[in-house]
């Protein structure tokens, strides 16, 4: 049974503390479970800590689920939170014995993920000069020793015959051994409809792709 709630809740204040806010709102489901008011409010004071990494967050999309085989008791609860902002859609899950214990966790995860994409962001969008054509080819037009001819290229080399169906760019990167978690979020931090990973739990390569709406594929290799 699935139980969503669209709420932007205000804690109740204990004690000497200030009642905390989220500014975002927050959709809380169930699978498997009934969600109690006392824990929306749980899960709006943890959420309104982590806005403070992005501002432009606009919703809080958050998933319980729990797993009714008896030989998962040590992780038969399930949480998962994915943020949805101006930049990158931010997505974190974890499992544990309790409700609780599953949104600790994956509140520290998400909190550590917001962290890295706001110093990526700062990164990207320093204080960053852009240089010109005319800038970046000087030195070689003021070098004597270089002669450039029209069927060859800044660098001396013969160009590549132009013309479509050619594989322009290679990369190769190291393949760090990742969960499709970790494939996910990395997915949306570099902002791209596929993200090819080395399956930790598998120890494959696999790929996670976007789909329609907000759903994410995963293909294996056999």
């Amino acid at each position: 049974m699935t139980t969503p709630s669209n709420s932007t809740v205000a804690v109740a204040e204990t004690g000497d503390s200030a009642p905390q806010t989220v500014n975002a709102d927050v959709v809380v489901k169930g699978r498997n479970v009934e969600v109690p008011d006392h824990f929306r409010i749980y899960v709006s004071e943890k959420l309104a800590r982590l806005e403070r990494f992005d501002p432009t967050i606009f919703l809080f999309d958050v998933e319980l689920q729990h797993e009714r085989n008896r030989r998962q008791m040590k992780s038969c609860q399930r949480v998962e939170i994915t943020a949805r902002g101006k930049g990158p859609v931010v997505r974190a899950e974890a499992k544990a014995d309790s409700f609780y214990a599953a949104f600790e966790s994956v509140t520290a995860k998400l909190e550590s993920r917001l962290r890295r994409t706001k110093d990526r962001r700062k990164v990207s969008y320093g204080d960053k000069t852009p240089v010109s054509v005319a800038e970046a080819t000087a030195e070689l037009a003021q070098d004597d020793s270089l002669a450039i001819s029209p069927d060859l290229g800044l660098d001396g080399y013969e160009q590549e015959p132009q013309g479509p169906g050619r594989i322009v760019r290679t990369k190769e990167h190291t393949a760090e051994p990742m969960t499709v978690d970790d494939a996910l979020y990395e997915m949306e931090l570099v902002g791209h409809d596929f993200y090819l990973f080395h399956d930790k739990e598998t120890d494959k390569p696999s790929v996670v792709y976007r789909r329609h709406a907000f759903d994410y594929g995963l293909l294996r290799l056999g």
